[in-house]
């Protein structure tokens, strides 16, 4: 199966199944000597495993992730780092009627058409269980990038169906079920979702990243562009239907005079481009927001066919998240920090030469440094 595979100098490929015996990653072309251990790997881990809280699905798994080659005595070596998380708790009996059904807004009928076969336990390779290895293999890309460049990636959920998530303070984020950054609102999200649960239903979710002391200079034009690669990697996010860049869709309301990020001798004074221009970075912050769509497996019985295209009725048993956006956060911020590294050495394999003899800018002075060294 190809397309299993993230990026060009940092390149990670993805493999396993929701039910198989494990499920993990190689990540090729890490530079050497980065200090690692499985234990910066396994905190962004922990925050999206599953069973967390009632309001994920209680599938137990430890996601206990092993490096199995490319570090030695600490160290990174510069060669594949291999990385493998045990499933430990599948339940395959679960998905026994669903072999020969297709489950509404899942992948099951494409994969039937595209593969002539596909693994119904617990969707397979269309599970979201695939994104714990893209969070450990985002872990390493956190660690360079803050070691490198002093770049931090963070994010949070803003909006739970229609209830809006305001922000008070990434303080919060880490100490909620929700990655709220309101602690007040906790309350309200968490009657959300027992309600929603005992109604067998689902609900989607909006998820806001950034990442802040970027460098200036990644990305490159036309088809390399830094805002594109983001794109690409945020829709390869199980249930992603939809992906903003700063302002996102509220340009189509916004006058060029209000867009357009004017720039004093104190730095830019908005940041509508998200932290991208022409698809380069512009080291204001990297702004990103996700649509992520309800979750498809759910109690309510639903109208499908068969493989022989006969009608049926399908409800979804097992156990699911009733919104898939609430473990969507480490996810969303692993991906984001895959594609900030492989363009900070794709930037440095061509431009790495460039003296530094570009025109001080004023994002320059506020941050302190100019370009990628």
């Amino acid at each position: 199966m190809s397309g299993s595979s993230l990026g060009h100098l940092f390149c990670v490929t993805n493999f396993g199944e929701s039910h198989g015996p494990a499920i993990g990653c190689v990540v090729d072309g890490c530079p050497p000597g980065l200090p690692l251990a499985a234990e910066d790997l396994q905190r962004d881990l922990d925050r999206r495993k599953p069973g967390t809280s009632r309001h994920v699905t209680q599938r137990r798994e430890s996601d206990t992730v092993e490096i199995l080659s490319g570090v030695f005595e600490g160290r990174t070596t510069g060669t594949p780092i291999a990385l493998l998380i045990r499933n430990e708790d599948q339940r395959s009996s679960d998905y026994a009627e669903l072999a020969r059904r297709f489950r509404p807004g899942h992948a099951d009928f494409t994969y039937q058409h595209k593969y002539g076969l596909r693994d119904p336990r617990g969707g397979g390779r269309s599970s979201a269980r695939l994104t714990a290895p893209m969070v450990a293999a985002g872990a390493i890309a956190k660690k360079w990038l803050r070691l490198q460049y002093g770049t931090r990636v963070r994010g949070r959920m803003s909006a739970l169906g229609d209830i809006d998530m305001p922000f008070v303070t990434w303080d919060e984020v880490d100490r909620n079920p929700f990655f709220s950054a309101d602690a007040a609102i906790v309350p309200r999200l968490e009657a959300a979702m027992d309600a929603l649960r005992r109604s067998g239903d689902s609900i989607g979710a909006r998820i806001a990243v950034e990442a802040i002391d970027v460098p200036i200079g990644l990305g490159a034009p036309l088809f390399d562009k830094l805002d594109a690669a983001i794109a690409h990697a945020m829709m390869g996010i199980n249930a992603v239907k939809g992906v903003e860049i700063g302002a996102g869709f509220a340009v189509v309301r916004q006058k060029g005079s209000e867009h357009g990020d004017e720039i004093t001798p104190d730095g830019f004074v908005g940041n509508h481009a998200g932290g991208v221009l022409g698809g380069i970075s512009t080291g204001q912050p990297i702004t990103v927001s996700l649509a992520i769509k309800p979750t498809s497996s759910i109690r309510l019985p639903r109208r499908s066919i068969d493989v022989d295209g006969q009608p049926v009725t399908v409800d979804t048993q097992g156990r699911h998240d009733p919104c898939v956006g609430i473990r969507a956060t480490p996810i969303a911020e692993a991906m984001l920090a895959l594609v900030l590294m492989d363009h900070a050495l794709l930037h440095r394999a061509q431009c790495g030469d460039v003296e530094a003899i570009h025109v001080a800018s004023p994002a320059d002075r506020l941050r302190g440094h100019g370009a990628v060294d």
